[in-house]
């Protein structure tokens, strides 16, 4: 199994929030992780908006190390056109779709690991398996 990690999950990874356990562990569970360049846009967004001062200093830099061990998808026109189209079918968030669209990328192994309802429920729709919720 492929493990795509979206935000919902690497976040929970620097904030104590209900399933951080639970994503570390599956996290742990893959030697290779893999995300798109996206994630650290939102990652970054949804820390500043969390933490200040010291503490979002080192969780940027941790965030960084652990961004530098992932395998990143590009987006790049063909997962572009991919979450075009995932946003058609499901009418799901337009990141959601990017991510989505990453995902399938990778290949038919993978599994998408989020804690974000409604794109666990278009992942799904779309025949990408998902664990976290």
């Amino acid at each position: 199994m492929t493990l795509y990690v979206d935000t919902s999950a690497l976040v929970k990874r620097y904030i104590a929030e209900k399933d951080s356990a639970v994503a570390v562990e599956l996290m742990s569970s893959d030697p290779v992780l893999v995300t798109s360049r996206l994630i650290e846009i939102e990652a970054r967004r949804t820390l500043t908006r969390i933490l200040t001062g010291d503490d979002l200093t080192r969780t940027r830099r941790q965030l960084q190390v652990d961004l530098d061990a992932f395998a990143l998808v590009a987006i790049d026109e063909t997962v572009c056109a991919e979450a075009a189209r995932i946003a058609e079918q499901t009418l799901c968030r337009s990141l959601d779709s990017i991510h989505l669209a990453a995902a399938n990328r990778v290949g038919e192994h993978t599994t998408l690991l989020t804690f974000d309802i409604r794109q666990a429920q278009a992942a799904r729709s779309v025949g990408i398996q998902v664990v976290g919720v």
